[in-house]
């Protein structure tokens, strides 16, 4: 930030209409959607192709961490479509009927967005997979002998499946969405611009250096950006005229745990683990979890993807092991003949 720009108070990055209370911060459209530029790209020449055509967009897998954007651009895409969405969960739709239920009730070109869709059962996937191809339902009536096969052609729709475990999809589901995308961390630059963008719709004044300083601690997700901003806001409403300066928001987010990398407590609490209870590793996950009282799928989902992706985590065959930069950011000394086995 050039001196300058210090005392410089961003008043609004994007200007919102018709703001209502609390408002969504999500975008609405793909001109506001700010970072993950080669989906935005792609997604955009694809929109336009199926809308100069008169077809429903095919259909569409995002998948990434947690909190990058995937509900948003889910919404974005059936708003620039120009159609309805209907949104449920993997886990939400627990048998076949419930599936039928939904798709029947979709108009032409609507988008249905499954959320976790890794999480389908094994049944409701054989349902769907006619249901993304041909556009129809086949269901079984009765039982035995008597037992008949009926087909319910169903209006074109568009499936966007969103998912943090693209792994866990079975091939045939995959294989079935024409478009994929994958939405990777995101740069401090644009983080900043969101928290601005956030800040300017929740008519917080903020300096350009306590943006920076919010996206900085936000671990290249936008969700918590926005998150975070919220409760620097409260702090600085309290206890500082209601600016968002740098130090407002350095003395915030300390006050929350969150470290100048954007580590916070449970991140600590697994290093720490690590290098104090196992020696620096190799250990188990399952065996890291029960000795910080966490549960395991939090540390896998959660914590790890940006231990991995700052160097202080290795994942192993024989478990996960602290690196010398987990040691250097705790001020833990490496033992000298210490060294992490990575194989």
């Amino acid at each position: 930030m050039r001196d300058s720009d210090q005392n410089r108070i961003i008043s609004a990055v994007l200007k919102e209409e018709d703001l209502d209370g609390e408002v969504n911060l999500r975008p609405r459209k793909l001109s506001e959607y700010i970072g993950q530029n080669k989906v935005k790209e792609t997604i955009e020449i694809f929109i336009r192709a199926a809308l100069q055509r008169g077809e429903p967009l095919d259909h569409v897998l995002l998948f990434g961490p947690p909190g990058l954007g995937k509900t948003t651009l889910a919404n974005i895409i059936s708003n620039e479509m120009g159609v309805n969405i209907r949104t449920t969960s993997g886990p939400a739709i627990e048998r076949p009927g419930d599936l039928a239920s939904i798709l029947t009730g979709l108009q032409h070109g609507d988008v249905l967005f499954i959320d976790e869709v890794h999480r389908l059962s094994r049944t409701v996937e054989e349902v769907l997979y006619p249901a993304m191809e041909d556009f129809a339902l086949d269901i079984v009536i009765g039982k035995g002998p008597g037992a008949r096969s009926i087909r319910i052609e169903l209006p074109r729709f568009t499936l966007i499946g969103a998912t943090t475990r693209a792994g866990l999809m079975t091939s045939p589901l995959r294989d079935r969405f024409g478009v994929i995308s994958r939405l990777d961390y995101y740069r401090v630059e644009d983080l900043l611009t969101i928290a601005a963008r956030a800040a300017s719709i929740l008519q917080v004044g903020i300096e350009p250096d306590g943006a920076e300083e919010i996206a900085r601690r936000s671990r290249g997700t936008p969700r918590i950006a926005n998150r975070l901003l919220k409760r620097v806001r409260d702090f600085a409403q309290v206890r500082a005229q209601g600016i968002i300066t740098r130090e407002v928001a350095s003395t915030a987010l300390e006050f929350l745990e969150v470290d100048p990398l954007g580590l916070d407590q449970l991140d600590r609490r697994l290093l720490t683990a690590i290098i104090k209870n196992f020696g620096g590793g190799p250990v188990g996950l399952e065996t890291i979890a029960a000795s910080i009282s966490e549960e395991a799928g939090t540390i896998e989902d959660v914590c790890e993807p940006f231990l991995l992706q700052l160097g202080m985590l290795a994942r192993t065959p024989r478990g996960r092991v602290a690196t010398a930069a987990a040691y250097q950011h705790l001020g833990i000394e490496m033992p000298g003949e210490k060294q992490p086995t990575l194989w």
